[in-house]
């Protein structure tokens, strides 16, 4: 059975260019959902839970780093969502922070179909 997935970014392009690029790596997602914030990916979340989020760091309104708190606080629902965030942030201090805080796993830009193989294969099961 496929997982679902949304994917959380600012920019309508990212998010298309991330879906594309998760197609091409072979794996299988249905639904895909998809939120402009980190507060629209609550709302959303809060209603029907998702598989795997993969989410960008710096958003308007409600930020990544905020949203991986929230749904590791606020929606227990979600306990089992695997958040893996994708940005351009690279910093080891930011990806440990957002670690400790309960994201899964961190992908840095430019990726590609074989990052996102490795790093959402171990998820697939």
């Amino acid at each position: 059975m496929a997982k679902s997935l949304m994917i959380v970014d600012d920019s309508a392009t990212m998010r298309k260019i991330i879906m594309r690029t998760v197609r091409m790596s072979g794996l299988e997602f249905d639904p895909i959902e998809e939120a402009g914030n980190g507060a629209e990916a609550i709302t959303k979340l809060s209603s029907k839970p998702t598989d795997i989020v993969l989410c960008d760091v710096n958003m308007p309104e409600m930020t990544g780093l905020e949203m991986v708190k929230k749904v590791r606080t606020e929606l227990p629902a979600c306990a089992n969502t695997k958040i893996v965030m994708v940005s351009t942030e690279s910093s080891p201090e930011l990806i440990e922070g957002v670690m400790k805080d309960g994201a899964n796993g961190y992908i840095t830009k430019p990726f590609t179909p074989e990052k996102f193989q490795e790093k959402l294969s171990p998820y697939m099961a």
